[in-house]
């Protein structure tokens, strides 16, 4: 049995790696770069080194391969995230400039995985949005749909992968490129860090939309072909 070794994503070096995380960690590059459906099985054993029967012989297919990719890439970016923010790395100096090109490759396949409308996609993102939902009842007080709220929280976090083109252009930097991609998250910070509404006008916004949702539930109980 091959020993599992150490697996930096993105790293060239993979003399380290098992076949199967060497195919797994090609697949996510080409993925990431070329968009699921132009990578070839192909293209995924010569980037990896390996015979297209043994890609076979471990993923089985293609989308066995890109279901591999989904489940690690998640478990990734969750294990960068747990370290920065739950175990304080965040403060650490080194730690960014260690983890930035894996979060910047990780991203740019989940920029494509989204776009591609997939089961797959569809199920990460509601495992993420599951994950936020729990963060958000530990660690934000007040919130009072916390469903939505988490909801909200990961499509606002992908929403500039998704619309990279869009971003891309507006910044003139590619956001899915190192510097591009730190000046996006830079600003993702300030938007987080910085209230945006003054309090007052935060409150009347809120009584108007209650106002709206019990002329809604009104309106459904006269009329129950209303909706909702």
């Amino acid at each position: 049995m091959e020993e599992q070794m150490a697996d930096p994503i993105g790293d060239p070096a993979l003399s380290d790696l098992t076949a199967r995380a060497r195919i797994r960690d090609a697949a996510l590059r080409l993925f990431a770069d070329r968009g699921i459906d132009k990578a070839t099985i192909r293209d995924i054993a010569r980037e990896a080194g390996v015979s297209l029967g043994l890609v076979r012989h471990h993923f089985g297919s293609k989308e066995g391969l890109r279901d591999a990719c989904d489940a690690y890439a998640l478990e990734q970016l969750l294990r960068v995230k747990k370290e920065a923010l739950w175990e304080g790395r965040q403060a650490d100096p080194g730690f960014l400039p260690s983890v930035h090109p894996t979060v910047l490759l990780l991203q740019r396949y989940f920029s494509h995985s989204m776009l591609d409308g997939s089961a797959a996609a569809a199920a990460m993102f509601d495992h993420m949005v599951g994950l936020a939902e729990e963060w958000v009842r530990d660690n934000v007080s007040g919130v009072a749909d916390v469903r939505a709220f988490a909801a909200m929280l990961v499509a606002m976090q992908f929403g500039p992968l998704v619309m990279h083109e869009q971003v891309s252009r507006a910044l003139g930097a590619d956001v899915l490129a190192p510097d591009g991609h730190l000046r996006m998250s830079m600003a993702a910070l300030e938007i987080h860090a910085t209230p945006l509404l003054p309090e007052d006008y935060a409150a009347e916004a809120r009584a108007g939309y209650d106002r709206l949702a019990a002329q809604r539930r009104s309106a459904a109980r006269a009329d129950p072909e209303v909706p909702a």
